[in-house]
């Protein structure tokens, strides 16, 4: 998911808690500086500690599945696209974190990337974790849903996006229908999963990059993935 003040977000995932935490921390009294925050953010993303801990993550939520799968009926699983599904990373680094929404993304690795422009391109490259646990769920015959804060018209795109990524054959793409807001992607997403479970199925495990992506019930279990670069309330 995608969200302004990433330069704060990074500042304060990275100088006040650790990075493989997850949780938001709290306002601290005094903080540090947000250049110096995202520089250890491009550290942590280009020396191999992100995708470690994105695995370390990732692991637990695969061993569930293979265990649990099995005893249910109709199984399912609810996956969050950006930062859980496909990185951005490429959008991020060429905006130096800010958030762009308008305008052209056609000069990278340069920036500026206008966020829709980005969509657009449909090149968003596959979390490695998040595709091996897909590509798991589909073999033991579990259904995957994906839920993004995505907006509706961006769904041709991004359709075509997890396709080249790897992701094919997932059930439903729940996206935010055009021109609405949420003040919390909790507000779209948990009513969602109450709305795949009326389907009568059993969301065994609801996986996502914010806390905003779990909260709300109606899975069994839920997996945080690190995001030390934004933050969506």
């Amino acid at each position: 998911m995608i969200q302004n003040g990433r330069a704060i977000a990074a500042l304060f995932l990275l100088l006040t808690a650790s990075a493989a935490g997850f949780a938001a921390p709290p306002v601290p009294d005094v903080i540090g500086n947000v250049g110096d925050a995202k520089t250890l953010a491009t550290a942590y993303h280009g020396g191999g500690g992100y995708q470690r801990d994105l695995a370390t993550a990732i692991a637990p939520a695969e061993a569930w599945l293979k265990r649990r799968a099995p005893a249910v009926a109709r199984p399912a699983v609810v996956l969050d696209i950006d930062e859980t599904s496909l990185s951005n990373w490429a959008e991020i680094k060429a905006n130096d974190y800010g958030f762009i929404p308008d305008g052209p993304c056609d000069v990278l690795p340069q920036g500026p990337c206008g966020w829709i422009a980005w969509e657009r391109r449909a090149e968003a490259s596959p979390i490695a974790s998040t595709l091996h646990l897909y590509q798991e769920a589909r073999a033991l015959h579990v259904a995957v849903f994906f839920v993004t804060g995505r907006h509706e018209a961006e769904r041709p795109n991004t359709e075509r996006n997890l396709r080249a990524a790897g992701y094919d054959g997932w059930q439903y793409l729940y996206m935010e229908p055009d021109g609405t807001h949420f003040r919390s992607a909790a507000e779209f997403k948990a009513p969602v999963r109450n709305e795949i479970e009326q389907g009568h199925y059993t969301i065994i495990a609801n996986i996502g990059d914010q806390p905003s992506d779990l909260s709300g019930g109606h899975a069994e279990r839920t997996f945080l993935l690190p995001d030390p670069f934004y933050r969506i309330p």
